[in-house]
C-alpha cells in the first residue's frame, strides 16, 4: 500500500507519519493486516510536481494541508480550499479513485463562535470532497477535529493545551479569561489511532448534532470515538500538580485512558532541558542513606534505601502500615518477628536473584548488609506515604 500524506510535517502529520513509518518498518507489530510499501510525505516546500506522481501512485491519502493562522486572511481560502481542489483535481486526472480522508474542524458547523473566515473556509473543503465522492464514486473520511493536544503540537498557535503545557513546563504565566469555558479535547494517540483504523477500512462514521458527533454506522461524517471534556480551570489546575511533582514528589491520579494522563504526557514534551532532571532529599548519616522516589495520593510510596557494609537498619514495626523490601544490589539479610513472639522470619536476599519481601504489620522488622565491602541497595514500598504527625512507627530490635 502507498501512502500519501500532505501536510506531513505538521502536529497531526508529523505524528502519523511516525506512525506509519513504525509500521513500516516493523517496529510496530500492532497491525499485522496493514502493508506498507511507501510513505509519501507532501509538505508546503515539496516539489509541486511530486504530486502528480504521488496521487498517481497512492492507494490512499490522508489530507491534513491547512492553514490556522495566516497573516493574511485570504490564505484561508488557498490553504484550505485551494490546494484540496488541486489535490482532487490530481488525483482525477490518473483516475485515481482511492479512499481520501480530509482533516477539517469542527468549526465547519460555523454555529456560534465557530461563524469565522476559518470555519468557512473548512466547510468549503468538505462540500468539495463531498461532490469529489458524488462525482468519482470514491470513499471520502471527512474528520471534524475539536481541540487537538499531544507531543509536538505548536504552543501559541493553534492548542490553548500546547499553550497551557508550553508556558507552565517554562514557568510563563496562562491568561484564562474565564475557567468554567470547557473544551472538547482529542489526544494526538488516539487520532492517530482512528487513522490506521481508517486506513484499514475501519473508521467510525458520524453525523453531527450542531457540535457533537453522533456515532452513525452511515454517516457521512467521522470522528474519533475517544474525547474528552474538562474546562480551563481544571487544565490549569492539573498543570499546577504536575509542576509541583518534583518538590512534592507527589504522583496524581493518572487512571489509564484518562485526560489527566494524556495530558501529563503532553506537558512533560515541553520540559526545557534544565527541568528534565531534578535532585532527590537524601538522608544521609554514617550507615548509609535513604531518599524518599515517588508518592502517591492513593497507592503509597516509593524509596531507596542504601546501607553500608555490616549495617543494620530498620528495628521497628507498624500497626497498620507495610511495606515491600526488594534488595537490587549486595547481599543482605532480611529479619521479621511477630511482636509478643520470638520466632524470627529470616530472608536471605541479594541483587543476584531479586526478590520481594513483605514487612508485614505487627512484625517488627530490620535488613542487615551482609557485605564486608559492598553497599547494600534496597528498592522499598509502603502502602501510605510517611506522615510526620502520624508516622505508624515504633523501634524495637528484632
Amino acid at each position: 500500500m502507498n501512502i500519501l500524506v500532505t501536510g506531513s510535517r505538521g502536529f497531526v502529520g508529523k505524528n502519523l507519519c511516525t506512525a506509519l513509518k513504525s509500521i513500516k518498518d516493523g517496529k510496530d507489530k500492532t497491525r499485522p493486516d496493514l502493508h506498507i510499501d511507501a510513505i509519501f510525505e507532501y509538505d508546503i516546500d515539496t516539489d509541486p510536481a511530486l504530486l502528480d506522481e504521488y496521487c498517481k501512485n497512492a492507494d490512499f491519502v490522508f489530507n491534513l494541508a491547512g492553514v490556522n493562522r495566516p497573516t493574511d486572511p485570504r490564505a484561508f481560502m488557498e490553504g484550505n480550499f485551494d490546494f484540496a481542489e488541486v489535490l482532487l483535481n490530481s488525483l482525477k486526472k490518473y483516475g485515481n479513485t482511492c479512499p481520501v480522508m480530509l482533516s477539517s474542524s469542527v468549526q465547519a458547523t460555523l454555529i456560534g463562535r465557530y461563524d469565522n473566515e476559518y470555519g468557512r473556509t473548512k466547510k468549503a473543503g468538505e462540500d468539495l470532497f463531498f461532490a469529489y465522492a458524488g462525482e468519482t464514486g470514491a470513499t471520502v473520511l471527512v474528520y471534524r477535529f475539536p481541540n487537538l493536544f499531544g507531543k509536538w503540537c505548536k504552543p501559541n498557535y493553534n492548542s490553548a493545551v500546547a499553550t497551557f503545557c508550553y508556558n507552565t513546563a517554562n514557568d510563563l504565566p496562562i491568561t484564562i479569561h474565564d475557567r468554567a469555558t470547557e473544551l472538547e479535547l482529542l489526544y494526538i494517540d488516539d487520532l492517530v489511532y482512528e487513522m490506521l483504523d481508517a486506513l484499514e477500512g475501519k473508521a467510525h462514521r458520524c453525523e453531527f448534532e450542531g457540535v457533537t458527533a453522533v456515532p452513525c454506522k452511515t454517516g457521512r461524517f467521522c470522528a474519533t470515538p475517544i474525547t474528552h471534556r474538562a474546562t480551563l480551570g481544571e487544565i490549569s489546575d492539573l498543570l499546577d500538580v504536575f509542576r509541583a511533582q518534583p518538590k512534592t514528589l507527589v504522583m496524581p491520579a493518572i487512571p489509564n485512558g484518562s485526560f489527566a494522563k494524556k495530558l501529563y504526557s503532553t506537558y512533560l514534551s515541553y520540559l526545557p532541558q534544565e527541568k528534565v532532571s531534578f535532585p532527590l532529599q537524601m538522608h544521609t548519616d554514617a550507615r548509609g542513606s535513604f531518599t524518599e522516589l515517588l508518592k502517591t495520593a492513593n497507592c503509597g510510596q516509593f524509596s531507596v534505601n542504601i546501607s553500608k557494609p555490616g549495617i543494620t537498619k530498620g528495628q521497628h514495626w507498624h500497626h497498620s502500615k507495610w511495606e515491600f523490601f526488594i534488595v537490587v544490589s549486595g547481599h543482605g539479610l532480611i529479619q521479621q518477628r511477630k511482636l509478643g513472639e520470638s520466632n524470627v522470619l529470616s530472608f536471605e536476599v541479594s541483587g543476584e536473584k531479586i526478590t520481594a519481601v513483605h514487612m508485614l504489620p505487627g512484625y517488627t522488622h530490620n535488613i542487615i548488609n551482609l557485605s564486608d565491602t559492598d553497599d547494600l541497595v534496597t528498592l522499598m514500598w509502603a502502602n501510605e506515604p510517611f506522615d510526620p504527625d502520624h508516622p505508624d512507627t515504633f523501634g524495637e530490635s528484632v
